[in-house]
């Protein structure tokens, strides 16, 4: 019986020893496949982390792309605005100047004719003004003509009657006789028939005698005075 009790008492602690070794071997394998896991999830939470920041740097990429693409398409818009408005400031500057043309042939056209009209008005009627001034004449030579006596008193103030109704009408139209003996020699006024010596120094290049009267209507010459110069 002694024999059989420690035989099984052997077999007892060969049997604790085993299943302590077990038990220690399961420990280890544990706490290690416990170490390899941390060291797993260090290593994915590792990857993890890369693979954020490459996705936030990408997007950082593209949003900064994106970004420069909208500044730059902005940049191009603007550009175009700005060729558009100087496009439109050119046209509404050629307009302008077309404006201030027209604007002054118009003006220069409306002044012209308003003085065409004016001189029209002033010298409407010349040539029956120059008709009558034709038969002053008349009435002038025939008074030359005429002797001064008694005879022909009645005769000379019938005349000189007509003639002088014949002035106050010339006169009522403005009508001015142009004064040409004894004065200096003027092209725009009268017109020279001759050149004869003068009859003294200080007549020289100046008007002796008067051939037939000048007249203006409103400052315009409707008849030169024909006239003689002293040489």
């Amino acid at each position: 019986m002694t024999k059989d009790k420690k035989k099984t008492e052997k077999e007892i602690k060969d049997i604790e020893d085993v299943m302590n070794s077990t038990d220690n071997t399961t420990e280890k394998e544990a706490q290690k496949a416990e170490e390899t896991t941390i060291i797993d999830k260090d290593i994915i939470e590792e990857e993890v982390q890369e693979i954020e920041e490459n996705d936030i740097s990408e997007e950082s990429a593209d949003d900064k792309k994106s970004k420069k693409g909208f500044f730059k398409k902005s940049k191009s818009k603007t550009d175009e605005l700005k060729e558009e408005l100087e496009t439109a400031n050119l046209k509404i500057s050629e307009i302008n100047d077309k404006y201030l043309r027209l604007y002054s042939e118009f003006d220069n056209f409306r002044k012209r004719t308003i003085k065409e009209k004016s001189d029209i008005y002033k010298t409407a009627g010349e040539d029956v003004i120059v008709s009558i001034i034709s038969i002053i004449d008349d009435f002038e030579r025939a008074l030359n003509n005429t002797e001064d006596n008694a005879e022909n008193k009645a005769h000379r103030e019938g005349l000189i009657l007509i003639s002088n109704k014949f002035k106050k009408i010339l006169e009522s139209k403005n009508v001015k006789e142009i004064e040409a003996m004894g004065n200096e020699f003027d092209t725009d006024i009268h017109e020279a028939i001759t050149q004869v010596p003068a009859p003294s120094e200080d007549l020289k290049d100046k008007i002796i005698d008067v051939i037939e009267k000048g007249y203006t209507m409103n400052d315009k010459v409707i008849r030169f005075s024909k006239v003689i110069i002293g040489a």
